[in-house]
């Protein structure tokens, strides 16, 4: 190609891509620090306590059960019953569920990295209405049931705080570890007195439960009639399971949000039902389950990592700015010079990462943006022979930078955001350059 234009577009478009390889190594370099950053934070957990899950409370009632069953002799054709013992549990759901709990969160460190850790205080209250003989109903003369005892399922038994109090119908009961049933896995439970009435018991129970955990607390409203509200300092909650909150207010001081369920919405009993009955349907009863996220929406290395997905878009917008100059302004810049100033771009972003690590991710952007607004505009100044030209340069990559950061702090609306910005930058180019001859600016190239 003799045209020395057509060659130089061809070196900007060769180094642009070879900056496109160093951005894709960065941002490999922000994938590694997140996953070793993932693996402190688990690290903590487990050394602490992992994320909740609170199931409960149930009536659970152990019992044996004489089953006759009609068997027919092989030789001499004759029917005779047989006699055989099943064991199992009885898992009485309450009536109505309430739950109030404050949620205050603090931070764990080690190292540069954070875990964010929750103290769930709640006061719980359950009532249950026991049917006659736990309601098996014409049946009861086959059953022997043991000890039934009100259970509760905790994820991670090691975050139970101390000062736990149960009441039963307002006397205080005993509390044990261990949920006594494996559907519920590990948790706690109080032994009550057996139900020997032909009338409907009522039990009136109630917990204050305090338990730690990390990340994440999740809940199954256990109730027919189900009143879930929790409260936090955390700022930035997402509602995640199968429920979302009625009302939730969400401002400077945390969070309040609160949850109403019923059995018509959770099919929670016969979802109870097909777990126990051993057809192999658990997943859906454990499904059923409402909660809150306390991990940071956009921590600094997602934040880092969109951000990396402009920055060929940066490169590329610097480059046409100079090759405009070039243009417009008859002035001739080196590639050796597209080069720097597109390693200092390059290089913002891994500014950008390590700064973040420590001094959040505002202030981190602030000065990797100051830095290289700086050194850019100073180098430019003198490349294009002019401090006003290079002071310009400098205020046009720093309004890029901002607009970047907008886009950055608005999730709802970046891809709008920057569509525009992109639209924009094309349509000024298109201006500066629509009165350019390209042929006739190459042939004067090609002859000077």
């Amino acid at each position: 190609m003799r045209n020395s234009l057509g060659l130089k577009v061809v070196a900007i478009g060769a180094l642009s891509i070879l900056l496109l390889l160093g951005l894709l190594w960065i941002r490999s370099i922000v994938t590694e620090r997140q996953t070793r950053r993932d693996a402190v934070v688990n690290d903590i957990a487990a050394s602490s306590s992992l994320a909740q899950r609170l199931e409960g409370p149930f009536l659970v009632v152990p019992y044996e059960k004489t089953v006759r069953e009609w068997k027919v002799d092989r030789a001499s054709a004759d029917r005779h019953t047989e006699e055989r013992q099943v064991s199992g549990q009885l898992l009485l759901l309450p009536e109505v569920f309430r739950l109030d709990g404050s949620m205050p969160t603090e931070l764990r460190a080690r190292g540069i990295y954070e875990a964010r850790l929750y103290h769930a205080n709640m006061r719980i209250q359950a009532n249950f209405q026991i049917p006659p003989h736990y309601g098996v109903g014409a049946e009861a003369s086959a059953y022997r049931f043991g000890q039934p005892s009100i259970a509760l399922g905790v994820a991670d038994i090691r975050g139970i705080e101390s000062g736990a109090k149960v009441f039963l119908n307002g006397a205080p009961l005993s509390l044990l570890a261990g949920s006594t049933s494996p559907l519920l896995g590990p948790g706690l439970h109080a032994p009550i007195a057996p139900s020997d009435s032909d009338a409907v018991s009522p039990l009136n129970f109630a917990i204050e439960l305090n338990i730690q955990g990390t990340s994440q607390f999740d809940l199954m409203p256990v109730g027919r009639d189900s009143q879930i509200s929790l409260s936090s300092n955390w700022r930035s909650p997402s509602f995640i399971g199968h429920y979302l909150p009625v009302t939730h207010k969400i401002g400077a001081a945390g969070f309040d949000a609160r949850w109403s369920t019923s059995f018509f919405s959770t099919n929670l009993e016969e979802s109870l039902h097909r777990c126990s009955d051993g057809e192999g349907q658990c997943d859906e009863f454990a499904s059923r389950v409402l909660g809150v996220s306390f991990v940071d929406p956009v921590d600094q290395y997602l934040r880092t990592d969109r951000a990396i997905k402009y920055g060929f878009l940066f490169i590329s917008l610097t480059f046409a700015g100079f090759f405009l100059f070039e243009v417009l302004g008859q002035l001739a810049v080196h590639p050796m010079q597209y080069t720097l100033v597109g390693s200092a771009l390059a290089l913002f972003y891994l500014l950008l990462l390590s700064l973040s690590e420590h001094l959040g991710f505002a202030v981190a952007y602030l000065l990797s943006s100051v830095a290289c607004v700086a050194l850019i505009g100073f180098y430019v100044s003198g490349i294009l022979r002019s401090a006003k030209r290079g002071l310009g340069f400098a205020g046009a990559l720093a309004l890029l930078y901002g607009m970047l950061y907008a886009l950055l702090s608005a999730d709802d609306y970046a891809l709008l955001m920057g569509s525009i910005l992109v639209f924009g930058l094309l349509a000024v180019v298109m201006v500066l350059t629509r009165e350019v001859d390209w042929t006739s600016l190459g042939r004067k190239e090609e002859a000077s």
